[in-house]
């Protein structure tokens, strides 16, 4: 029984591991997918940009305005290049925090197995252990009887 209290506070121990790693893999969703928005916010952004600076510059556009507009254009490519480089790492990261669920799953499931096979032998030997036992008193009742039928058989 000693080994079954033991396995009880390992499978305790590997759900804990695994519900943090599953808070983890929603952390690190939720960082990837901020970070995926903000990323298309930013290519949104840049295309609205291009788009009213083409109509400013048909009105009227000079090379300092122009000079301004791709200077502002590549510091929000770099912004977007950055945000793109970072969701892509979050998304890494999302995948090493699935694989690390799948592997505190498999644990857990492994635990439990292991307790039902154990619980399983215990079983069969508490089964095995009362069949025996009465067997023995199956076999004492009968040894008794025996021997009062031998002594009825002597005396009469």
């Amino acid at each position: 029984m000693n080994s079954l209290h033991l396995l009880q506070a390992l499978l305790q121990r590997a759900e804990g591991e695994r519900d943090n790693a599953l808070t983890a893999l929603r952390q690190a969703e939720a960082l990837e997918a901020q970070a995926q928005t903000q990323a298309r916010h930013l290519q949104d952004y840049r295309g609205e940009y291009d788009q009213r600076w083409v109509a400013r510059f048909q009105q009227s556009g000079t090379p300092e305005l122009l000079h301004c507009h791709r200077g502002f254009g590549q510091r929000l490519d770099q912004a977007i290049a950055v945000q793109s480089t970072n969701a892509a790492q979050l998304g890494n990261r999302v995948q090493r925090s699935r694989d690390h669920l799948q592997a505190r799953e498999q644990r857990v499931a492994a635990v439990r197995k292991l307790i039902e096979r154990r619980s399983d032998e215990l079983a069969k030997i508490t089964a095995r252990r009362d069949q025996r036992s009465t067997d023995e008193a199956a076999q004492r009742s009968h040894g008794a009887a025996l021997a009062q039928a031998a002594q009825s058989a002597l005396h009469n």
